[in-house]
């Protein structure tokens, strides 16, 4: 059901308080409002801190500046008469003794009659002794249908006419926006040259980003690298090859599922959060890297609410690419946190969202200690395919350098000894031949000269790499992965898999 159904059945079944979290505020009254009409012409009470209540004569200003009084209108009505309270900004007020005193004194008073309170709420923030009466409603985004609506509305009140294709990626780009956003960032392409065209698109796209930036949770990532871009990892490039369409409508008129996600486990610098961003580039979806650290707030019931938010905000944006970088600090020891329990809340809503998401959203997770992680997190369902993503090899190491030198030296490249490089650097990881690279066009600059292949190695002996530094990690690591428990992201890998089953 959707919002105004679940509403209208809230009403009937007189839940005496419900609480709506929503920035939209406007349109979330509105739909408050048609849905009390349709429950028997019910009368709308709209109450705020500055004004007190609004729209009904009788009661104009009552209440105004007084958060109990505003609660005592409820009482005074007659108890027969139906009737819903909508209540703006309240829950700031829900810590104060007499408030929520009063709110469980209405709520068993309210049981017997046909009147509701709504608490309208930018965010969501409910005390623990409330929590018992108190019913959380969620109002989503605006769908994709309301979204056509509305663009076709403001676009034909100024004669503008689009395409069906047009039309259709106009919504699919606002999807994740409030209408009043929507409403905003048309009106602004059409005051800039009196129209509404494919240029246009853009606007959209930077309106998203910033509701984005706003959020403090999600950061819109914009993904430029390619799959080529990624030296090695054969198998997992098939696999992701393989998956290249079934986003499409062709794919669900097939049957196919959404693909769900990956994890992928490896050494640090061995390409994880280059691949996530090659996956969004490759598929032409939007990439939201979610930093996991900001959901957790110092507000009680804060952290849950943000990621609610998260879930919602994605959501909406589908179908795009989660990417959640190092996932295994930001629930290592979920269990034994000294928190109160928000990190396994917060925990336990992200996985149930995962298992049993059915939205486009790919999440695409990375971690480096497999021991750190809650072993929840591993479970088939939750993710697609488990990926093991080791230290490269010899002809990984050449793919690297090739592609990292051909896009700083691309018509030079035949003066590089790239089999050489390869050779020479044994353990070192792609971030680490990066780093060389880097370090021995240092050295040729400083000398006024281009860098040579004996400035890269010159570098590599400078660097000690991480497979020596944390031997014993990466070691164990490799184990893990060699005894089955990941699918190997580079076909070296399963040939030493295999070498090692053999010397057994």
């Amino acid at each position: 059901m959707g919002f105004t159904e679940d509403l209208g059945l809230l009403l009937r079944a007189r839940y005496p308080i419900i609480y709506v979290a929503t920035a939209e505020e406007e349109r979330a009254e509105a739909e408050i409002t048609a849905s009390a009409k349709a429950q028997g012409d019910r009368a709308v009470y709209l109450w705020d801190f500055v004004d007190g209540y609004q729209g009904n004569l009788n009661d104009a200003g009552f209440g105004r500046r007084n958060p109990l009084q505003a609660l005592e209108l409820v009482e005074k009505l007659p108890t027969s008469a139906p009737a819903v309270f909508i209540l703006r900004d309240f829950q700031r007020f829900l810590d104060d003794i007499a408030i929520s005193r009063k709110l469980r004194n209405l709520a068993r008073l309210l049981k017997s009659q046909p009147k509701n309170i709504v608490i309208l709420s930018p965010q969501l923030a409910i005390p623990e002794e409330l929590g018992e009466i108190v019913t959380v409603l969620e109002f989503t985004l605006p769908s994709a249908a309301a979204i056509r609506q509305e663009v076709q509305q403001l676009l034909g009140a100024t004669g503008t006419n689009l395409s069906s294709t047009m039309l259709d990626e106009v919504v699919r780009s606002c999807q994740g926006l409030s209408l009043e956003r929507i409403r905003r960032v048309l009106g602004r392409a059409i005051a800039s040259h009196g129209a509404f065209d494919d240029r246009d698109l853009d606007l959209i796209l930077e309106e998203k980003r910033q509701t984005i930036r706003q959020t403090q949770i999600l950061d819109y990532y914009p993904a430029t690298e390619q799959i080529s871009d990624i030296g090695g990892l054969d198998n997992l490039k098939d696999w992701l090859l393989k998956r290249g369409t079934a986003f499409s409508e062709k794919a669900r008129q097939y049957g196919l599922p959404y693909p769900r996600g990956l994890l992928l486990i490896g050494i640090q610098g061995t390409g994880k959060s280059l691949t996530a961003k090659a996956i969004a580039h490759h598929w032409h979806l939007p990439l939201l890297r979610l930093d996991v650290g900001r959901l957790f707030g110092g507000l009680v019931g804060e952290s849950e609410s943000r990621t609610r938010q998260m879930i919602q905000l994605a959501e909406a944006l589908a179908p795009c690419v989660l990417w959640i970088d190092e996932i295994d600090k930001a629930f290592a020891g979920v269990e034994g946190r000294s928190d109160g329990g928000t990190t396994s809340r917060v925990f336990g809503t992200f996985i149930t969202w995962m298992a049993e998401k059915r939205s486009p959203v790919f999440v695409v997770a990375t971690a480096n200690n497999i021991q750190a992680l809650p072993p929840e997190m591993l479970r088939r369902g939750r993710f697609d395919e488990i990926f093991f993503v080791g230290l490269p090899s010899q002809p990984e190491r050449q793919a690297i350098f090739e592609v990292h030198l051909s896009r700083l030296r691309p018509h030079s490249l035949a003066n590089y000894d790239l089999p050489r490089l390869a050779e020479e650097t044994p353990d070192f990881s792609g971030a680490e031949i990066e780093q060389m690279i880097v370090e021995a066009m240092h050295l040729g600059f400083s000398q006024n000269r281009d860098f040579t292949t004996n400035d890269i190695l010159e570098a590599a002996s400078q660097i000690v790499p991480l497979a020596r530094t944390a031997q014993e990690q990466i070691e164990a690591l490799q184990a893990w992965a060699y005894s089955g428990k990941a699918r190997l992201a580079s076909r070296n890998d399963l040939s030493q898999r295999l070498s090692r089953s053999d010397n057994r």
